[in-house]
């Protein structure tokens, strides 16, 4: 069953932290959550203990920069299996998942590559897959869907999820 969409002229492109993909409607924008360490507490002249976070630095990761003016010639010119994670910044489960796929994009970096589309950004290509709830996860292999799945899940799991779509052609 391959569904066919055609997307607004949108750039592409992946992210250097996390090795995926943002779609947004004029520009693009990282797509990485602020790295916190546990917080610290500082006294304020009697006032109680205040949260102040500290950054930690994390090593840049050098990737190469694709852009592509519609999700359709995305699908086409993918030389890997494409898991799309199909998410909304409101949504929680949503925001567990971006730790989840960061680990799985790293294990599986030669097999798979990982991009997000925001729903309420891309709402015609959410229409277009039947996106219903959040997050849903939906691997394209030859430019058409070969699984689908719903929910927060542990990287373990996503993993074994992933190779078993992967496995299933070969």
């Amino acid at each position: 069953m391959a569904a066919s969409c055609t997307a607004a002229a949108a750039p592409f492109a992946t992210d250097l932290r996390t090795r995926s993909i943002c779609l947004c409607p004029l520009e693009l924008s990282a797509v990485a959550t602020p790295r916190f360490s546990p917080l610290r507490h500082q006294s304020m002249l009697g006032r109680g203990l205040t949260a102040v976070p500290q950054r930690r630095l994390l090593p840049r990761i050098e990737a190469k920069k694709q852009t592509y003016s519609s999700f359709d010639e995305l699908l086409e010119k993918c030389d890997k299996p494409l898991l799309v994670d199909f998410y909304a910044t409101w949504c929680g489960p949503c925001q567990f998942m971006v730790s989840v796929l960061e680990e799985a994009s790293e294990k599986l970096k030669d097999r798979i590559q990982v991009i997000k589309i925001d729903t309420e950004k891309h709402t015609n290509i959410a229409n277009c897959y039947q996106i219903e709830a959040l997050p849903t996860f939906i691997i394209f292999r030859d430019g058409k869907p070969c699984d689908r799945f719903e929910g927060a899940m542990p990287a373990h799991q996503l993993i074994q999820r992933i190779e078993a779509a992967l496995k299933v052609k070969q």
